[in-house]
This record gives structure tokens, C-alpha cells and sequence, in this order.
């Protein structure tokens, strides 16, 4: 079939592919270097006890019917692998099936840390890598030209990502109808950046014609991707335009790489297409076939995009195959942190020694600047900016989080900027207190030299120590 394949977009493919094992590289390797602390045998939220409740129908994974953190590592690992041997262009010098395989394998163990990753893996970026690196499963290698209907399933992919996020914008906090959020935005974030401040001192105008350019770029420019080149190309340039942008105000994992990826499979290179054969009949019938089941379950995420009530960041299935995406319905006014401490004191007193634990992303110190981590993604210090919203988003983690300060465990002490015990001297108490922070002003950061200024709120826990039986 001559209208199967579309040989102009053979290198768009090869970009597209080298930039999401890019991206699968950094998600296993995020893996891999976290697990333990979070989701191993003494993690903050085991997964043994997380399968022994959940069937494998609600959430398939290779960790369903065995696991042991020596395990999830040589996954992770072999995540890390398999990811970089895409990005070196291995999948090219296989067979067409052998490299359809390839790409599924990062797929499956990715699909296995998720489904077991519970609240450290509920974020709509899990579910985006999920879906996009399913669908890049069938794009092909070079023995066949990239298939037209592969290529709008990524279109209409990116369509759901920036439409649906405009759309939850739209029904949710006013302040995007009034052009304000991003009055606050950049300082209230979960995880600024080290271009947040200067961000955030935008002048209001500008901030003002930020928000009604992102509202133009995710309403409207998305249905410009199905209308042919070269305005397709020039709507997915401005949406690489406008998540670079993102990129530099702050930290939210891959979600603005994964949107960059998908939006460079729709610019259509200027280079001349290398001479392919004909895309063999099985790949044709089963690419057909994964079109026509993935446009059937698309039907879940457009009713939810419709209905007034939509919902953002949601899998309508365990295999995450179709999803609903969205960010930031809301935008809070008021930034809080909780500042974690310990003590070796015998007794704990208000005014003793209090020590204060460092993050490596979330802010603390009020002199520490904030650092780029993205793509990478610091998974505790994202969950602590929710437990600063509520103590209920932090319920299931929190005291076994303490509990290891208190044992000075090695493991959850790596995901930490600094302690401040030594190794053989873990503290008698930890306690947690609650701050408000404000970035500083100009003049106050040249007085000081602190990006936030920050006021006691409350207490958030009081002092705590191991018991005697432990």
C-alpha cells in the first residue's frame, strides 16, 4: 500500500527515536539510583506489601510474581541499557521485528516500576512515557519508511497533551481566565529551578502575555498539527518554543521533554529520503491493527476532555496504552515547605541543638540557590512539596521517613542534600516544622544574598524518637 508509509519524515523518525531512548535512559536511571529508599524491602512504602493487595489485573508487572530489590536493579539497569543502546541507533542494524522488539523491552520493565511505583510513580509523565513509547514500538527502523498512521497516533498524542492541559486550565483556577497565574506560579511550584526568581520578577505585563500565549499555544495551535505541512512543522516549532520556555522556569521531570519529543515527530526535515523497500504485509496488518484498538480506547480520554468535570492525569487502563493528561488546574498563592531537623540531645528542648536535613531540590537553606535537576527527577523532594499542601498526601510515607532519619539509613540519607549527623551518630529526635517562604525581592537579595525569605507557620511533627523496642 503506497499511502502506508511517509518516506519525508524518515528522519523526524530518527529524531524522535534517539530523543524518547534519551528519555527512557534518564527514567531508569532515576530508577535505579531511588528505589531502594522508596520502594525496596525497608522502603518508605515497600513493594512486596504493595503486591500482596493489588492482582496482577490492576497492576501488571514482572514484579507481580517475584520480587527483591536485587531484582528491580538489574531491571532498572537493564532499562538503563537497552535505553542507550537506542540512543547509539542498535534497533537500526536489526530486522524490522527484532527492532519492534527492542523498543518493547524498555516498555515492559518501564510498565513494571510504574504500576508497582504507587505514589512516587502517580504523576502524568509516568503514564506519557508509557504511551508514547508504545506507540514508538511500531514506527519501524530503517528497512521501512515511518508508517502514516503511526505518525498521527503521535500527532494525536501531542493533540491530547497541550489540549487537555489547556482545557483543565480553562475550567479550573480563575487566575489563568485572568491572565494572574503566573503571578504566583513561579514561586509556588513544587520544585523551582535556578531561573525561577528572575521568572517570577517578570514584569506583571509580561506575565500576563505569558499566560495568554500558552492559553493560544494549547487551545488552538494543537489542531493545526493534522493540517499538512508546512503549518504542521511550524505548530510543533512553537510547541518546542513554548515547553523550552517551561524548561527554563522549572523543574517538572521529562513531561516538557516527552511533549518535545512527540512534538519532533511532526516536523518534516528538510533532507532527502534514503530508498526503502516496501513495508512487508504482517507489519502492515499489525500496525493497522494497534491504530485501530488505540483510536478505539481513545474514545475514555476524549469524553473526559469534553466533560465538564475533566480530570487531568489519569490511565483508563493497567497498561497505560491511552491517558488523560493535564497540569496545574490549579495554581497555589502561598508557597509552604516543611523544614525537617534532629538533635542529639538526651531531652528535646525548643531551644536545643536542631539540626536541620537538606534537600537536594526542594528549597531549605534561604542562602541555597535552586539547581537544575530535569529531566532527572527527584522523587521524594517533588512528594515533600505535597506534604507542605496537607499532611493527608504524605500519610502512607511520612513516619517510616523519619523513622530511617532516626536510623541514619545510608539508603534514604543518598536521596538527601546533606545530614547533618555523621554516620555512627544518628540524632535522638527529629521533629518537622512548617514555613512559609517568599522569594526575596531585588533589593533584599542584594542586602542578603537569599533567594527566599521564609516565617514560621507551625509545627508539623512533633519531636519523635525510635522506640525503645527498635
Amino acid at each position: 500500500m503506497e499511502w502506508f508509509t511517509a518516506p519525508d519524515y524518515w528522519l523526524a523518525r530518527l529524531v524522535f527515536q534517539r530523543a524518547l531512548a534519551v528519555v527512557y535512559l534518564v527514567a531508569f536511571l532515576t530508577a535505579a539510583l531511588q528505589f531502594r529508599a522508596l520502594l525496596g524491602e525497608r522502603g518508605l512504602t515497600p513493594v512486596p506489601r504493595f503486591v500482596e493487595r493489588v492482582p496482577f489485573g490492576r497492576a501488571p508487572s514482572l514484579f507481580q510474581w517475584r520480587y527483591s530489590d536485587r531484582l528491580f536493579a538489574g531491571c532498572a539497569w537493564a532499562g538503563c541499557a537497552v535505553s542507550a543502546a537506542l540512543v547509539a541507533g542498535l534497533d537500526s542494524l536489526l530486522p524490522l521485528w527484532g527492532g519492534m522488539l527492542l523498543w518493547l523491552v524498555p516498555w515492559t520493565l518501564y510498565l513494571s516500576i510504574v504500576n508497582v511505583g504507587q505514589t512516587w510513580y502517580s504523576f502524568g509523565w509516568e503514564s506519557l512515557l508509557l504511551e508514547t513509547g508504545f506507540v514508538a514500538v511500531f514506527l519501524g527502523n530503517e528497512e521501512v519508511a515511518p508508517p502514516v498512521v503511526v505518525l498521527l497516533l503521535l500527532r494525536w498524542l501531542l493533540f491530547r497533551v497541550e489540549f487537555g492541559a489547556g482545557l483543565i486550565k480553562m475550567r479550573g483556577d480563575e487566575c489563568w481566565r485572568k491572565l494572574t497565574c503566573l503571578d504566583h506560579h513561579h514561586e509556588t511550584q513544587p520544585m523551582p529551578g535556578p531561573l525561577s526568581w528572575f521568572f517570577h520578577h517578570l514584569p506583571r505585563p509580561l506575565h500576563r502575555v505569558e499566560v495568554a500565549a500558552n492559553h493560544v499555544t494549547q487551545l488552538v495551535v494543537p489542531f493545526l498539527l493534522f493540517v499538512p505541512h508546512p503549518v504542521s512543522t511550524a505548530a510543533a516549532a512553537l510547541m518546542i518554543a513554548t515547553q523550552l520556555w517551561l524548561v527554563l522556569s522549572g523543574n517538572f521531570s521529562w513531561l516538557n521533554w516527552v511533549t518535545i519529543v512527540l512534538a519532533l515527530s511532526v516536523v518534516r526535515f528538510p533532507a532527502d529520503p534514503p530508498s526503502v523497500a516496501a513495508a512487508p504485509l504482517w507489519y502492515e496488518v499489525v500496525v493497522l491493527a494497534v491504530a485501530a484498538s488505540l483510536v478505539f480506547l481513545s474514545h475514555r480520554p476524549v469524553r473526559n476532555m469534553i466533560s465538564r468535570r475533566q480530570v487531568m492525569n489519569r490511565s483508563f487502563d493497567s497498561l497505560h496504552l491511552v491517558n488523560t493528561y493535564g497540569a496545574f488546574g490549579s495554581v497555589s498563592r502561598v508557597r509552604y515547605e516543611v523544614v525537617i531537623e534532629g538533635t542529639a540531645d538526651e531531652t528535646a528542648r525548643e531551644d536545643g541543638d536542631w539540626r536541620a536535613y537538606e534537600f537536594k531540590g526542594k528549597p531549605g537553606d534561604p542562602h541555597r540557590w535552586p539547581r537544575q535537576f530535569a529531566p532527572y527527577h527527584l522523587r521524594l523532594d517533588w512528594l515533600m512539596w505535597f506534604a507542605a499542601l496537607s499532611p493527608s498526601y504524605a500519610g502512607p510515607w511520612f513516619a517510616t521517613f523519619v523513622e530511617r532519619l532516626l536510623e541514619n539509613d545510608r539508603a534514604t540519607l543518598r536521596l538527601l542534600r546533606s545530614s547533618p549527623f555523621p554516620p555512627d551518630a544518628p540524632p535522638r529526635f527529629v521533629r518537622a516544622r512548617l514555613f512559609r517562604y517568599r522569594y526575596t525581592t531585588w533589593r533584599e537579595l542584594r542586602e542578603t544574598g537569599a533567594c527566599w525569605e521564609r516565617t514560621y507557620v507551625r509545627e508539623y511533627l512533633p519531636p519523635t524518637r525510635l522506640t525503645a523496642s527498635r
